[in-house]
């Protein structure tokens, strides 16, 4: 299987980046092809600008989705840019690391996002959720919280976790196409003892041992 892992937290030395190392440790001695794109070590720029594109259809008014038509009909992607639709087509799985912040997607993975999800190229014409371009294949969304597993209950203070990231299942990865596979979820690493997220580790690297045969869950909609 092909798995394309693509992750973001600013600390090398952080729960999520041990998550990141199993991930691609324990896919690849399973068998499957691996690439990644670890954004902080590439200095990935989050912004969304002309700068996605070679050339540009209107120099005086920027409108990133005609932009970005027209970009996916002259092969007018900037080289960075490029490179990650290129990785994102090749998979057959996709694999987001990241921590919770604010009830969503860290700033740097949200812009990766914007450039990368580009209208014409990834999405568009009709080819949307059910018909989108890459349907057939899977994401799993591999995160850490900063507060613990009861906070992100339904009824908690912070709210069920499921609706939580349905903004991301449903309004980012389903739109354009993917199923998606349960979320790999670690509530505040933080506060675990060395032992327990050791264990929690042991129990990722298990499940990426079987993940090729996982069915995609139902996440619901808006």
């Amino acid at each position: 299987m092909k798995v394309f892992v693509v992750y973001w937290h600013p600390e090398p030395q952080s729960f999520n980046a041990a998550m990141f190392r199993t991930a691609c440790e324990m896919l690849a001695e399973a068998g499957h092809e691996v690439k990644t794109s670890d954004l902080h070590d590439m200095h990935f720029d989050p912004v969304s600008s002309r700068n996605n594109f070679t050339s540009v259809k209107d120099p005086d008014y920027l409108k990133l989705q005609l932009e970005e038509m027209h970009a996916t009909g002259m092969n007018g992607f900037s080289a960075e840019i490029e490179a990650e639709m290129e990785k994102l087509e090749w998979c057959e799985l996709m694999i987001w690391q990241f921590p919770l912040w604010w009830f969503g997607l860290p700033a740097v993975l949200k812009g990766w996002v914007d450039r990368v999800f580009a209208m014409g190229r990834v999405y568009g014409g009709g080819r949307i959720y059910e018909t989108g371009v890459f349907r057939g294949k899977r994401a799993l969304l591999s995160l850490t919280t900063g507060g613990p597993e009861e906070a992100y209950r339904k009824g908690a203070f912070n709210g069920d976790i499921t609706a939580i990231l349905r903004p991301i299942h449903r309004g980012m990865l389903q739109f354009v196409g993917f199923d998606i596979l349960a979320p790999q979820i670690v509530y505040g690493p933080i506060r675990l003892t060395d032992e327990q997220r050791k264990q929690h580790l042991a129990s990722y690297a298990k499940r990426l041992q079987e993940i090729a045969h996982e069915s995609p869950i139902d996440v619901g909609i808006y």
